[in-house]
C-alpha cells in the first residue's frame, strides 16, 4: 500500500501552525520559570515577583493571574463558570468579555471574577490564541482530548473536603477484550474498604458525558468528596462506584460518522450493542465485580450517567434490565431521534379516538425489556432530572413519556440551570441518597 503524501504547501502550513503553538507555550513556560523559586531557595532578584493563581478570597471572588510580559492579549476561558457564561449576562454590545485580563507593569495579567457559588470550576488561559493551563496551579481536570486547570470555591456542606473518614479513588488500567486495547476506569471505594475484611458493598456504575473522560467525575465532579460526606452523614449507604471511560474513539474527529455517498443504500439502524456497550458488558462489569468486593445481585447494582452517559445508561440498562434495579439519567434521555411519531391512519380518526403511536427505533430495539412484566417488578427506581435551560429537556420529557407508556413509573425532576457540572453534582447528590435503601 502506498503511503499517503501530504502536498508540500499543506505540510508547510501544518508545520508552521504546530511550531507557532509550541513556541507560544514554551514562551509562557519560560516567562513563568523566570520568577519561580529555585532549588534551595535561590531565586535571585526575580524571585520577588511571586504569583498566586488562582487566589480564592473569603468573599468567594477569585483572582486569576499569569506572567506573560511579551503577550499581546490574554483571556480567561472556562466551561461552567457562571461569571464567564455567554460573555456575561446583561453585558452591553461591544463590552469586553468578563474573561478579558489586564496587564500590569510587572508583566502579570490578572482578572477578578465573582462572587461565585461554591463548587469546582475548570479554566484555562488563552495567550495570544494559544490555550495553556495555569502554570501556578497544580490542580487539573482531564477531559477526553484536553486538560483543564481546576479551582474550587469552598462553602458547600456536601462537596467540601471535610474532617470525615475518606474513601479512595483509584485509576485502574484494564484490557478490553471487546475493543482489543487497554482502557482506564476510575473506582471509588468507601471509607473502611481496605480494612473491611470480607464485607461486600453495593456497586454503582457512574458514566460521564460527551467530551469528558473517566477522571471527570472525581475531579470537577467531586464525586469522591460528595460520597464521603454523605456516608459520614448516614445519608448514603457505603458503596463502590465504578466510573468507566465512555468514549471508544470509534468515530472520526467531531464524533459524527461521515455522511453516506450520494446514491448509496440507506444504512441499517445502528445496533444497540455499540462499542461502549460491548466494552461495558464484556469487560468493565466483569473486571469490577471480580476485582472488588461487591454484591452482584440486581438489587445491589445501580447505573447512572450524564448527557451522553445518560443515553448510554438507558441503552445498557434496558438491554439487561435483569441486572440493574436503579437507573439514573442526568440531563439526557433515550436516543429517540425525532421522537415517537403518530402513525398516519388511512382515514382521518374519529373525534376523540386514540391515535396509534409508532415507536422510535430505540424503543423497538429495547422492547423485550421495556415490556417484560417480571423485570418491571424488580426495577426500584428510574430517576431523571434536567435543567429548565437545557436544550435536551424535550428529549428527557419524551423519554419519561415513553417509559410511562410501557408501564414504568419514572421520577422526573426539573431543576434550575442548564447543561453544566453545577447541576450534575447536585443530581449525583440527590440520586445517591435514594440507592440501596
Amino acid at each position: 500500500m502506498k503511503p499517503t503524501m501530504i502536498p508540500t504547501p499543506t505540510f508547510s502550513r501544518i508545520l508552521a501552525t504546530a511550531t507557532a503553538a509550541v513556541m507560544a507555550t514554551a514562551l509562557v513556560v519560560a516567562q513563568q520559570a523566570a520568577t519561580a523559586p529555585q532549588p534551595g531557595g535561590r531565586g535571585g532578584a526575580a524571585q520577588a515577583a511571586q504569583i498566586v493563581s488562582p487566589e480564592v478570597r473569603p468573599d468567594r471572588t477569585i483572582v486569576f493571574r499569569i506572567l506573560a510580559p511579551q503577550a499581546q492579549n490574554v483571556r480567561l476561558v472556562g466551561g461552567d463558570n457562571p461569571a464567564l457564561a455567554g460573555g456575561g449576562r446583561g453585558a452591553a454590545a461591544g463590552a469586553p468579555s468578563p474573561g478579558q485580563m489586564s496587564k500590569g507593569e510587572d508583566g502579570i495579567w490578572s482578572v477578578t471574577l465573582g462572587p461565585i457559588d461554591p463548587g469546582a470550576y475548570r479554566y484555562n488561559f488563552n495567550v495570544d490564541g494559544v490555550s495553556v493551563i495555569d502554570p501556578r496551579n497544580s490542580a487539573i481536570s482531564e477531559s477526553n482530548t484536553n486538560v483543564w486547570s481546576l479551582v474550587y470555591v469552598p462553602g458547600s456542606d456536601v462537596m467540601d473536603t471535610k474532617q470525615v473518614p475518606h474513601g479512595a479513588v483509584a485509576a485502574v488500567t484494564y484490557y478490553s477484550t471487546a475493543l482489543q486495547k487497554f482502557r482506564r476506569m476510575h473506582v471509588y471505594t468507601p471509607p473502611g474498604y481496605e480494612t473491611g475484611g470480607n464485607q461486600k458493598y453495593p456497586v454503582f456504575y457512574l458514566l460521564h458525558g460527551a467530551g469528558d473522560c473517566d477522571e471527570s467525575w472525581t475531579s470537577v465532579g467531586r464525586a469522591g468528596f460528595i460520597l464521603d460526606n454523605l456516608i459520614a452523614a448516614k445519608k448514603v449507604k457505603p458503596m463502590v462506584v465504578v466510573m468507566p471511560a465512555g468514549h471508544t474513539n470509534s468515530l472520526p474527529a467531531g464524533g459524527r460518522a461521515a455522511p453516506p455517498a450520494a446514491g448509496a443504500p440507506a444504512a441499517a439502524p445502528a445496533s444497540p450493542l455499540d462499542d461502549f456497550a460491548r466494552d461495558f458488558l464484556t469487560d468493565v462489569m466483569p473486571f469490577a465485580e471480580t476485582h472488588y468486593r461487591v454484591l452482584t445481585d440486581r438489587s445491589h447494582r445501580a447505573i447512572a450517567g450524564l448527557s451522553m452517559g445518560g443515553s448510554q445508561t438507558l441503552n445498557v440498562a434496558f438491554l439487561h434490565l435483569e441486572q440493574f434495579a436503579y437507573i439514573g439519567v442526568f440531563s439526557s434521555g433515550a436516543s429517540l431521534g425525532a421522537g415517537r411519531a403518530a402513525a398516519a391512519p388511512a382515514t382521518p380518526p374519529a373525534p376523540g379516538a386514540t391515535v396509534a403511536v409508532a415507536p422510535a427505533a430505540w424503543e423497538t430495539s429495547h422492547l423485550s425489556n421495556l415490556d417484560n412484566a417480571t423485570l418491571k417488578k424488580g426495577t426500584r427506581l428510574i430517576w431523571l432530572s434536567t435543567g429548565i435551560d437545557d436544550r435536551l429537556m424535550p428529549n428527557t420529557k419524551a423519554t419519561v413519556e415513553m417509559l410511562k407508556t410501557h408501564g414504568f413509573d419514572p421520577v422526573f425532576k426539573e431543576s434550575a440551570g442548564g447543561h453544566t457540572w453545577i447541576n450534575w453534582r447536585n443530581y449525583l447528590t440527590e440520586f445517591s441518597t435514594l440507592l440501596f435503601q
